[in-house]
């Protein structure tokens, strides 16, 4: 039986004195007329003894039936005409009830008393419904209605019938963060559930309609409880949505909802977060074999350049939750440094062996007494120069950190014979226009060299995307310019990238360190490209504002080096499937290390010596698919 509270018990009180009263109005109406008819009361009222006993019937079957009608579990909130009915068929039989006892009990009421007293009684139990939901609800909402959020729920289904029941728990307490929700209609392109309601709360059009219907109802808030959306139907209902100008929250894919152990949906409106940009790329987030990732790095010493960065940090928190021998966090910025120290020390405390050293990579005396100190069985190489326009400013930095950081890195893990060294390279490499993209070839190129000249350490690169959030991506740049009340700048219009997360990326280099035989390089497919421009739009919208309206959209023109479109692959390069369906290897492409090896030796002079212009030429010739400041 479902709990009942003070304020109910209060609301069933006022029903019996309802059922009373009208039981002793219907009697004292009969009385009346009886004297204006006959001049006699007797005519057609009952005795008192008679009434009291059938009144005091009527309160206890009419009671016993709402609570069996469930007319008191229903949010008064959200009462329909559904309930209104429901609760005038309870009264009905209640008194029906209260007369078949009466009859055995030997106090038969009339016929006209009947007749009468169930009007009577079902009328001013509907009215007190009526009123006390137009009026008091409405009252005690006085100045408290601007708190309330008018919410738009995307799907009629069990989710959302499980999260409009959470909702109405946490509208009855006042401390709960989640009680202002107040849930106005529900959307589903289910035709057969247009019209119906859901816990009292109507189905208002599909989600076609969403930005309609978030006009005619006056919505603050959407959430889309579809968990088990395909990815095409999630993108386009998500767009809706960022049309429609309102904040939107979302439950997560149902791989990724908590169940409790009877297998039910745990605490669904705490699962309920805020929509990241992210959530419009159309896709699920990529699986990845953890048996796999864990067999590599159980165990192990594992070193992490770059550390501090927003990959390097991802891939540090990842590689803490399969416990490795020892974490090596080496970054030259001190301040990220001690933010993943600091939050991997709250986390597992004395749990894991973390050391957090302040070195450079392109110091390669320091580097290698940490190589001898610590000799990591895996390194991650994430440390890089990545900001496209700085580094077409300071080429030679590019190449002294990029390209000579990387020829340091790949020969200590060699000299101290770890198993694994995994490159973080970049689809900016491939056909590179740019001074950053060439110095990631260039890099790959070097891992390659190591790989095909024969090591003990398999020498492996991994490659992708634009990652959403890191340092450097548009978002956090689109989120300050919004926040500032300032134009969102894009270079094109018609620019677009590939995107993947943060943790899939993550994700992708474990998996590719732990399935490497060396000399590959691992690309993922991350889905159709996007648009700048419609990601640009649609996080103005998840603001709650309108592009080009509220926000304006500057194009500021392509800058040097940067094309419209990436690619993950050279012409010379074929792809091979691996397990993972969403992961491919770019087939090795051989590098002449007689040609190699002596024009690096010039490009460290030339770098050395901060000529820029020189650098450029050296690194044109190097990397021989590198077409500066071509868009």
């Amino acid at each position: 039986m479902k709990k009942i509270n003070g304020r109910k018990i209060i609301l069933m009180l006022i029903d019996a004195l309802i059922v009373l009263l009208s039981s002793l109005l219907s009697n004292a109406i009969l009385g009346l007329a009886s004297v204006l008819i006959f001049g006699t009361r007797d005519a057609f009222a009952l005795n008192p003894a008679r009434i009291f006993w059938i009144a005091g019937l009527n309160v206890v079957f009419c009671f016993f039936m709402l609570v069996v009608f469930g007319a008191y579990y229903t949010s008064w909130r959200n009462f329909k005409k559904a309930d209104y009915l429901k609760s005038a068929a309870a009264v009905v039989l209640g008194l029906a009830l209260g007369t078949l006892f009466s009859v055995l009990s030997h106090h038969d009421p009339s016929i006209s008393y009947v007749i009468l007293n169930t009007l009577v009684t079902t009328g001013a139990l509907m009215l007190f419904r009526f009123f006390f939901r137009k009026t008091f609800i409405e009252l005690v909402d006085v100045g408290r209605e601007e708190s309330f959020e008018r919410t738009l729920i995307v799907g009629a289904g069990n989710a959302a019938r499980i999260l409009l029941t959470d909702i109405d728990n946490a509208s009855k307490d006042q401390n709960n963060p989640s009680g202002h929700i107040r849930p106005v209609c529900l959307v589903d392109d289910d035709e057969s559930k247009l019209g119906t309601e859901v816990m009292g709360v109507e189905v208002a059009g599909t989600t076609k309609d969403i930005p309609s219907v978030c006009r005619a109802y006056k919505i603050d808030l959407i959430i889309f409880a579809i968990p088990s959306c395909e990815e095409e139907d999630r993108k386009r209902i998500m767009e809706l949505c960022s049309e429609a100008g309102c904040k939107i929250k979302t439950l997560p894919y149902l791989s990724q909802i908590l169940f409790d152990d009877e297998g039910d949906a745990h605490q669904l409106l705490q699962q309920v977060k805020d929509i990241k940009i992210e959530d419009l790329l159309g896709r699920e987030p990529i699986k990845f074999d953890k048996t796999k990732i864990r067999e590599f790095i159980e165990g192990k010493v594992c070193m992490v350049t770059g550390g501090g960065g927003s990959i390097g940090s991802e891939l540090v928190r990842q590689i803490a939750k399969y416990h490795p021998k020892r974490v090596i966090i080496v970054d030259i910025y001190e301040n990220n440094a001690y933010d993943i120290q600091q939050e991997l020390y709250l986390e597992y405390e004395d749990s894991l062996d973390l050391v957090t050293l302040i070195a450079s990579v392109r110091d390669y005396d320091k580097m290698e007494c940490i190589f001898r100190e610590y000799t990591p069985d895996v390194v991650f190489h994430a440390a890089a120069h990545k900001h496209v326009p700085l580094m077409e400013i300071s080429p030679a930095e590019a190449v002294k950190n990029n390209i000579f950081g990387t020829w340091n890195m790949v020969n200590l893990s060699e000299k101290y014979n770890c198993e694994k060294f995994v490159m973080i390279s970049t689809d900016k490499a491939v056909n590179p226009t740019n001074v950053m993209g060439a110095t990631k070839r260039c890099c790959e190129m070097i891992v390659q060299y190591m790989s095909q000249k024969g090591s003990n350490t398999e020498f492996v690169t991994t490659r992708f995307g634009n990652v959403l959030g890191s340092n450097g991506s548009v978002i956090p740049l689109f989120r300050r310019q919004i926040e500032a009340g300032k134009p969102v700048t894009v270079t094109h219009r018609d620019i677009i990238r590939y995107f993947m997360t943060i943790p899939e990326a993550v994700s992708l280099v474990l998996e590719a360190g732990a399935i490497a035989k060396g000399g590959e390089i691992f690309v993922l497919d991350m889905g159709e490209p996007v648009k700048i421009t419609t990601l640009a739009e649609n996080l103005i919208r998840m603001y709650g504002k309108v592009p080009y309206r509220d926000v304006e959209i500057k194009f500021t023109g392509l800058r040097k080096g940067e094309k419209l479109y990436e690619e993950l692959l050279m012409s010379e390069e074929g792809l091979q499937s691996t397990e993972n369906k969403k992961i491919f290897i770019g087939n090795q492409i051989d590098v002449d290390p007689d040609t190699l090896l002596p024009q690096l030796d010039e490009l460290k002079e030339i770098a050395n010596e901060n000529d820029n212009d020189k650098t450029v030429e050296k690194l044109s010739e190097i990397v021989d698919t590198f077409h500066h400041n071509e868009n």
